[in-house]
């Protein structure tokens, strides 16, 4: 089963690393709002990982299913949080002071807090995403007439 979650959670973080490499090249990475497409790369890695699964088992429970989607989104968390944490700490950084400056705090504006909100929103998506997309995948008890 651990072949499933590393295979698309490594997929999502490449995709996820991309994604923000291309919107620094065209200046947008300051931008926090343009973030919500992370969702969207989750969402497609996620949604991708459970339903091969499900594909390729002639059973398909609900927990497992509901693990496949947790440690798939998981380990892309923190994949992605490990490439942000290098980005923000050794390549530029004044990009912390940027996005926090763009929330209006007026306080410490260290890196630190810019990677715990990233795992946070990562973890919280990826929960809320396995339980959307289990809700589709799982099978009906409902008798068919």
């Amino acid at each position: 089963m651990g072949r499933y979650y590393i295979k698309y959670s490594v997929g999502i973080a490449i995709a996820l690393i991309a994604y923000f490499l291309l919107t620094k090249l065209l200046g947008l990475h300051k931008y926090p709002i343009l973030s919500a497409v992370n969702a969207v790369i989750f969402g497609a890695g996620i949604l991708m990982a459970m339903k091969k699964y499900k594909l390729d088992k002639a059973n398909f429970k609900y927990e497992k299913g509901f693990q496949i989607g947790l440690f798939t989104g998981g380990i892309a968390t923190i994949l992605f949080a490990i490439f942000m944490a290098i980005y923000i700490f050794q390549i530029d950084t004044q990009f912390a002071h940027a996005i926090l400056d763009s929330w209006g705090l007026n306080y410490n504006k260290g890196g630190l807090i810019v990677i715990t909100s990233l795992v946070m929103m990562g973890f919280s998506t990826t929960l809320v995403l396995t339980l959307a997309f289990m809700q589709l995948l799982k099978e009906s008890w409902n008798p068919h007439s």
